[in-house]
């Protein structure tokens, strides 16, 4: 039996938690777009490769509830490793990591499928916390989640083709266009703000 702890809801957080959305039309069934993500090993080819970013948990990586990864990193030339944990799974439908061991103080992505007509619609829904100050998330953190993102999303629709449906899907949003971002993944100095400092 798995055992979760509160950390694995951000409703239980303390104050500061900040939430990023994201959703990306896909020209690809959801029967092939969720294999994808549900091999961990494939995050290595949709993220920047300034922050050299391995997965170090062998394969096969058995996922489901209670599952953890393990990852190394470098952001601005200071290795890291970023360990986290499945606390939700559904198959074709959502998963969701949480952080047990990394940068920011609190992490928490979800991330959720849905089959439109020939597509896949893709949704990252983020809530996280950090040490550093109000004006280091404004200036730092948010700009290198969001690049993240953003070149993320660029490499899904050269991999499988973005679109945008006909009809409005339920419960969403719009569509954003996925394009790569340039040089804001670069400015990795949020490292910088895990010294002292106020929760942002």
């Amino acid at each position: 039996v798995v055992k979760l702890d509160r950390r694995a809801d951000p409703a239980n957080w303390p104050g500061g938690v900040r939430r990023l959305m994201r959703e990306q039309y896909l020209r690809a069934p959801l029967d092939e777009v969720f294999p994808f993500f549900a091999d961990a090993h494939n995050l290595e080819a949709i993220t920047p490769a300034v922050l050299r970013f391995n997965v170090l948990t062998p394969k096969p990586i058995e996922m489901g509830v209670g599952a953890r990864i393990e990852y190394k990193l470098s952001l601005r030339g200071f290795p890291m490793k970023w360990r986290t944990q499945i606390v939700a799974w559904e198959p074709g439908v959502r998963f969701v990591d949480l952080q047990v061991k990394g940068p920011y103080r609190r992490w928490h992505h979800e991330h959720t499928f849905q089959q439109v007509g020939d597509g896949t619609l893709c949704r990252d829904i983020v809530h996280y916390s950090h040490w550093g100050t109000a004006l280091g998330e404004r200036l730092l953190v948010r700009p290198d989640i969001e690049g993240i993102f953003d070149y993320r999303y660029a490499e899904m629709a050269k991999l499988f083709g973005g679109w945008v449906p006909d009809e409005p899907v339920r419960g969403g949003g719009s569509a954003r266009p996925a394009t790569a971002c340039a040089d804001s993944v670069c400015r990795w100095r949020f490292v910088l703000l895990i010294l002292r400092g106020r929760p942002a």
